[in-house]
Formats: structure tokens, C-alpha cells, sequence
């Protein structure tokens, strides 16, 4: 093999350990499919940001059942979301509990790797997270959670 030969093979197999790298990358954080999901969500009356937040995921593709409730603290106490990371809206998963302006794409990837895990919150209602859309984004975090503890599972 001649040293041009040879450097078009080292470059062959350079290239190809790449493509395999970038394809496990993708591959090793799945995201459920937008339309096997569907969500409870129990909210107040009259909240007009918790029906944004069902109208967007509707159009990524899943589906809402909306529950009005007039006991909403009862609902977070029940499904044991943490005090501090109360929101307007809480919605039920496969599971999981999914509080506050949750993107689309976590609640799929909460979903696809069904971590040990109470669910995942946006605390409060952070201006530009889904369903509050005010014209200008806060930075926020999506926070995955457990009875005793808590880590950063996406930031916006």
C-alpha cells in the first residue's frame, strides 16, 4: 500500500469513528414518541397560561385530558411535589408527575428513560417557557425530583 493509500484509509476510519460517535450520542438520549403520550392535567379555574401549556403540547403531538380542580394544593400534596416547586398546573405521565411549564421534549425524554424519579417541575412561571410566552425568556431550569433530592435535568 502506498503512503497515499494509506492516509486515505487512516482518513476512512477517522471519519467513520466520528459518524459512530455523533450516532451513539443521539441514540443514548431517547425521546418518546409525541403521540404515545398522554398527560393529566389538574388546574384551577379561569388559569389561561395552564391552557396555553396544553394547547402547545397539543401541537407537538400529544394528548391532554384537563381537569379542573378546586383542591389543587391537595392534587401537588397527593402526587408529592415539593412546596417550593409549585406551579399553576399539574399534570400525571406514565407515572410521573410533570409540574409546571414543562418543555415538550423533556416530558418525551422523562418519558423514553422512566428515570427513579417523583417527575420533573419548572418551579413558578418563568417568562418564555411554554405557555407563557410573554415576549421576552427568563433563564429556567427543568429539575428532576425524588422525595429527598433533586438535579438539574434541562436548562433554558
Amino acid at each position: 500500500m502506498t503512503y497515499r493509500g494509506l492516509t486515505i484509509l487512516m482518513i476512512c476510519l477517522f471519519l467513520a469513528g466520528g459518524l459512530y460517535v455523533v450516532y451513539n450520542a443521539a441514540a443514548s438520549d431517547p425521546k418518546a414518541d409525541p403521540e404515545d403520550i398522554e398527560i393529566t392535567m389538574y388546574r384551577g379555574e379561569g388559569c389561561d397560561c395552564c391552557v396555553d401549556w396544553a394547547d402547545y403540547l397539543e401541537e407537538k403531538g400529544m394528548t391532554i385530558i384537563d381537569r379542573k380542580v378546586g383542591n389543587l394544593p391537595e392534587v401537588k400534596q397527593q402526587y408529592g411535589v415539593p412546596g417550593a416547586f409549585h406551579s399553576c398546573h399539574t399534570g400525571v405521565v406514565d407515572g410521573y408527575v410533570v409540574e409546571g411549564h414543562v418543555p415538550a421534549s423533556e416530558i418525551q425524554r422523562l418519558v423514553a428513560q422512566q428515570p427513579d424519579a417523583i417527575g420533573i417541575a419548572v418551579p413558578g412561571m418563568p417568562a418564555g417557557s411554554p405557555g407563557m410566552e410573554v415576549g421576552h425568556t427568563e433563564p429556567y431550569e427543568v429539575l428532576l425530583f425524588n422525595r429527598e433530592k433533586y438535579s438539574v435535568f434541562a436548562e433554558y
